[in-house]
C-alpha cells in the first residue's frame, strides 16, 4: 500500500522553484541609509563601527553619490555637533544655518529627487546628552521639549527635508510637529515616528559616533522598557492618531516580535532600525572570520522584512544593495 505524505521539499528542489515559492523579498527600495556628519574637515572613522565615518560635507556628497549609484535613494542624517554649540535648551537644533539644514540644502541642490530623512531630537545638541530639556532636578521635561522639537522640524522642512523623523519619545510630539509643519505650509512633508523606541543597550556605538551619550542617568523614563510589547501598541495608536505617516520599531533584530505586532496593528508603513550595535556585532564577527558577512547580513535583513518591516534603516544599505544586485 502506497504511503502518502506531504513533501514540502518539492518546492525547494532548484533555485528557480525556490524563487517562485519565496514569500519575502528584499531590495534596495526597502533601505534608508543612516549617515553621520560633522562640521570639521575630512572624514573621521568610527572605531566601534568599522566601515562607517563621521563625514564632512564634501564626504557626505561623495557617499550619497555612491549610494545612489548602488540603488539606494533614501538617507537619514545624524549630526555630530561641536561642543561649543551645545546647550541645556538645544537652541542649535533649530538654527537655519546649522549643520543639518546646510547639508540638506547642498544635497537637494544636486539631487532634488533624493529622499532626505532627518532626525528630530535634542540629544546631539544638548549639553546634558538627553533627548529633551532637563529640569534643574534632573527630569526630562516633556511639553517644553515638544515645543523645541516642533521648531526643529520646521527648520529642517524649510531646508528641504522630505521626511521628519522624531526619535525623542516625548508624548504628543507627533501631533505638535504635524501641526507646526502644516501651519508653516509644509503639508507634504512626511513624519516617520520612532514609535516603539526601546531603552536598548544596542545603541552604544551610535552614541560614540555622535558623542551624544547622556551626561548623567539613562533614558529609561522616556524610551520604552525592552520587556514590553503591549505598550508598543499604545504608542502606535497615539502616533497614528496624531498624524504619523509611518511608524518605526528600534532596534530591529532583538525586537522582531514587536515589528510583527506593530505590522498587524496598523495600516501604516512600518520601519525598523538595524541599529549600531547590531551592525557592530555582524561586522566584528565577519572581520574575525567567524561569519560570512554577505550571507548573515542578507539573512538578518530578510528576517526584519519577514517580521513585517516595509522599510529598514541599516548601515549595510550600500553593501546589501550591491550584494542583491550582483547575486
Amino acid at each position: 500500500m502506497l504511503h502518502l505524505f506531504d513533501r514540502p521539499r518539492r518546492n525547494r528542489k532548484s533555485s528557480w522553484v525556490r524563487a517562485m515559492a519565496r514569500e519575502t523579498h528584499l531590495s534596495a527600495d526597502h533601505f534608508i541609509y543612516p549617515l553621520f556628519i560633522h562640521d570639521g574637515v575630512g572624514n573621521v572613522p568610527i572605531q566601534s563601527m568599522p566601515g562607517c565615518s563621521r563625514l564632512d560635507l564634501d564626504g557626505l556628497m561623495t557617499e550619497v553619490e555612491g549610494a545612489l549609484n548602488d540603488g539606494v535613494g533614501a538617507i537619514v542624517l545624524f549630526p555630530a555637533v561641536d561642543e561649543s554649540l551645545k546647550s541645556s535648551l538645544g537652541e542649535e537644533s533649530y538654527n537655519p544655518e546649522g549643520l543639518v539644514p546646510r547639508a540638506i540644502r547642498r544635497l537637494k541642490a544636486k539631487w532634488p529627487t533624493l529622499t532626505v530623512v532627518t532626525d528630530v531630537a535634542l540629544d546631539p545638541y544638548s549639553s546634558d546628552g538627553h533627548d529633551g530639556i532637563v529640569s534643574p532636578y534632573g527630569r526630562v521635561l516633556n511639553d517644553e521639549t515638544v515645543a523645541v522639537l516642533a521648531k526643529q522640524a520646521v527648520c529642517q522642512a524649510e531646508a528641504g527635508a522630505d521626511i521628519i523623523s522624531p526619535s525623542d519619545m516625548m508624548d504628543g510630539r507627533v501631533g505638535a510637529i504635524r501641526e507646526a509643519l502644516d501651519a508653516a505650509g509644509y503639508t507634504e512633508v512626511s513624519i516617520l515616528a520612532y514609535t516603539a523606541k526601546y531603552a536598548s543597550a544596542f545603541y552604544g556605538p551610535f552614541r560614540d559616533a555622535l558623542d551624544s551619550a547622556p551626561r548623567f542617568g539613562d533614558k529609561k523614563t522616556y524610551q520604552m522598557d525592552p520587556a514590553n510589547v503591549r505598550e508598543a501598541m499604545r504608542e502606535v495608536a497615539a502616533d497614528e492618531a496624531e498624524g504619523a505617516d509611518m511608524v518605526m520599531v528600534k532596534p530591529a533584530g532583538p525586537f522582531l516580535d514587536v515589528i510583527r505586532a506593530v505590522r498587524e496593528s496598523t495600516p501604516l508603513p512600518v520601519a525598523a532600525y538595524q541599529v549600531s550595535g547590531e551592525y557592530a556585532m555582524l561586522k566584528a564577527a565577519a572581520l574575525n572570520g567567524w561569519l560570512d558577512e554577505k550571507k548573515v547580513v542578507l539573512e538578518s535583513l530578510t528576517g526584519i522584512r519577514r517580521a513585517g518591516a516595509d522599510v529598514i534603516l541599516t548601515y549595510y544599505a550600500r553593501q546589501a544593495a550591491r550584494w542583491l544586485r550582483n547575486g
